[in-house]
């Protein structure tokens, strides 16, 4: 059969190609795509080792099949740029976006009668790194699957917190230095389930969702995503 595997941040750059298209055997799984790619590019082997394979914008477990209409993506550990044919995509409340982020604008969609608080979570791009000086930073989403997961978000949240209401917003492309990257705003009846659930969708969104940075040093760049030497999408946040 034939697939077509598409490629993101580190790996597409390694690579220097956004797509390829394999002639595999008829039945083949997740785990078996990882091993024939890791032999076919030794170079990034540690890299293809440590991403996941994302089977029609949804992560797929190891021992999954793969079957020839399934779009396939390579999932490098997400940080949490593709260029895009528009500058916002997704709804008023759950978006990714070229254009700068509005706090004020995000709390007005989540504002409402029964709030007696309103959360607002910003992610800014810093200048300073322990010794590194960053120049700015570039980046990268797998905007439909992104999309996906951020939804997938804000109903946990609503599952979790009854009453919540939560507003999610990501930049793409290239952020100067104190630009705002992420925007996250909740508003609930009481305070202490606007803390919970703002810091349960940072959490999450650094989990999960197919965005990656590429961070922009003096004398260098590096493809920035969890530390975490087996990341596992399927792992639950504690509450």
């Amino acid at each position: 059969m034939q697939i077509t595997v598409l490629f993101f941040a580190e790996i597409a750059e390694a690579l220097n190609q956004r797509d390829l298209i394999l002639d595999l055997p008829e039945e083949i799984t997740v785990q078996e795509l990882i091993q024939y790619l890791v032999e076919r590019y030794p170079h990034i082997k540690e890299v293809i080792e440590r991403s996941v394979v994302a089977c029609n914008q949804e992560y797929a477990l190891p021992t999954q099949s793969i079957y020839p209409q399934d779009e396939i993506a390579l999932i490098p550990p997400v940080s949490g740029g593709e260029e895009a044919e528009s500058e916002v995509h997704g709804t008023p409340t759950c978006f990714i976006t070229r254009k700068t982020l509005s706090p004020e604008s995000l709390m007005s969609q989540v504002a409402n009668p029964y709030a007696g608080a309103i959360l607002t979570f910003a992610g800014t791009v810093r200048e300073f790194t322990g010794n590194l000086q960053t120049v700015l930073l570039e980046y990268e989403a797998y905007i439909p699957m992104a999309l996906r997961q951020l939804e997938n978000i804000r109903s946990e949240i609503d599952q979790r917190w009854p009453g919540v209401q939560t507003a999610i917003a990501h930049r793409i492309g290239r952020l100067q230095i104190e630009e705002i990257s992420v925007l996250i705003a909740v508003a609930s009846p009481h305070r202490a389930e606007s803390f919970a659930a703002g810091e349960f969708a940072i959490q999450r969104l650094k989990e999960r969702v197919p965005i990656w940075k590429k961070e922009v040093w003096a004398d260098g760049s590096s493809w920035q995503g969890t530390q975490t030497a087996h990341w596992n999408p399927f792992s639950k946040p504690e509450d």
